[in-house]
């Protein structure tokens, strides 16, 4: 049997030697797509960008909804998760991830009511902006994460290559937080230090930079080499080109943030700053394509999974935001179609590849939780028989053709054409969701199967323990 610490649930010691299934990663996953489709919705309503600049209070509610609620609730739920299975170690508080989920949530609520006042919203005239407020609870939720996993990873040093991508991501997440907060604080009227109304007033590509580029996609990229490896039996990589992606990725927002921030204080311009980190970014990211075709073509299992088959359509949209970036800055037209190209990246790249992880992810933990601990000792289900792919893949066929559309909406200007798209985004993420509902009641298992003796049915949104 593999180890873990109590009150955590044991794992079979194949599946993910020295782990132990997370408490709240099931809740984390849940407010995540919750978040997504409320973010879809808004999109689909004409709230937010196309139809408002893109720095307008109410394209901000949608941007942090989707960055915020969806896609950093869904990476911590799976760092608290798949961290200690990178380093082999137990995770350093099974305690923490839930007052870390209920501050970002908060967090993230302050943060949108306070957007919202900014769009003059009457009702939430409270005579005080909540931006300040989300910003700290947001920066507290991120430190406990930060602490917890930096705590698990520190004890397993030195640390093989995903887990350095990790660790660039969670550096990343930090500059992100902090850059968020001074920006909080500059708009909210709370200070007047000079220093950060000048980052708040140029500092923004650098925000973006952090979080798009190095929290959420570093972090991806780190779990990705990973996840597909296990999934579809693949030799893990850790030769020069994968290290070569680590060092340009994380070298890119190093540039980029500590380049750009000495940059604006110093009163000098930033393009010569972003124009490298672009320049190294793209290099990590052929790169990292490389390696992940590498691992389609020396993989084990012939017949990959749907979540494998998905990924690669979320890493083409990658490749695809990489080409068109390129394009963009060689016409001049990168400020007019940046709007389009954070879109594909944020839900054509990272939406994609969650979703597509997710639906496996949700499968193999509800069979760990559930069959686990009766492996060997009675028959049990596979893996495989918790999901259905074949009704499942029209969903994500329809949300990446819906993706497609909208993006091609967004570089065309056709923004009554966009709502479609949203909307068509928006059933898809809930048929999957359907799915993955489906799944972790095990509703796909055939009665005969479904519990044997000594199984639990698991709990919706929390992993409980179980005694074999």
């Amino acid at each position: 049997m593999a180890f873990g610490v109590p009150g955590a649930i044991q794992l079979p010691s194949f599946a993910m030697v020295g782990a132990t299934l997370s408490r709240w990663t099931m809740s984390y996953f849940a407010l995540a797509l919750v978040s997504l489709l409320v973010a879809q919705c808004l999109l689909a309503a004409g709230y937010g960008f196309p139809a408002a600049p893109v720095k307008a209070p109410q394209t901000l509610v949608v941007v942090h909804i989707v960055a915020l609620g969806w896609l950093s609730l869904l990476l911590c739920g799976a760092l608290f998760q798949f961290v200690p299975v990178l380093v082999a170690k137990p995770i350093y508080s099974n305690f923490l991830p839930l007052p870390t989920l209920v501050l970002l949530v908060t967090g993230l609520i302050a943060v949108v009511v306070g957007f919202l006042q900014l769009s003059g919203t009457r009702a939430l005239d409270f005579g005080m902006s909540l931006l300040p407020v989300g910003a700290i609870l947001l920066g507290l939720g991120f430190a406990l994460a930060l602490w917890n996993l930096g705590r698990t990873l520190w004890v397993a040093w030195p640390l093989a290559l995903p887990a350095r991508f990790v660790v660039g991501g969670l550096c990343s997440l930090a500059a992100a937080a902090a850059f968020g907060i001074i920006f909080a604080f500059v708009v909210a009227g709370a200070t007047s230090q000079r220093d950060f109304i000048e980052l708040a007033a140029s500092g923004l590509p650098l925000h973006v930079i952090a979080g798009l580029g190095g929290w959420l996609t570093l972090t991806a990229m780190g779990v990705s080499y990973r996840l597909l490896a296990m999934f579809m039996l693949a030799p893990e990589r850790d030769g020069p080109r994968t290290r070569a992606v680590l060092y340009l990725g994380a070298g890119a927002v190093t540039v980029a943030v500590v380049g750009g921030t000495a940059a604006i204080l110093s009163r000098t311009g930033l393009d010569v700053i972003l124009l490298a980190a672009g320049l190294l970014g793209l290099a990590a990211l052929a790169l990292y394509g490389h390696d992940i075709l590498q691992l389609y073509r020396l993989r084990k299992r012939p017949v990959i999974e749907i979540n494998s088959r998905m990924a690669v359509v979320a890493l083409a949209n990658l490749a695809a935001s990489a080409v068109l970036s390129i394009g963009f800055i060689a016409t001049g037209t990168l400020g007019r179609h940046v709007g389009a190209l954070v879109f594909l990246v944020s839900f054509g790249w990272l939406s994609g590849l969650g979703l597509a992880k997710l639906y496996k992810i949700v499968a193999f933990l509800t069979w760990l939780e559930c069959y686990g601990p009766v492996l060997g000792k009675t028959p049990t289900p596979r893996v495989q028989d918790l999901v259905v792919e074949r009704r499942a893949a029209k969903w994500f066929q329809l949300y990446f053709a819906a993706v497609w559309l909208a993006t091609l909406c967004l570089l065309l200007g056709f923004s009554a054409a966009f709502r479609i798209g949203a909307a068509a985004m928006t059933v898809a993420t809930a048929g999957i969701v359907v799915h993955l509902l489906r799944t972790r009641r095990l509703m796909e298992v055939t009665p005969a199967q479904r519990l044997p003796l000594g199984a639990r049915r698991p709990r919706l949104l929390i992993s409980t323990v179980q005694h074999a």
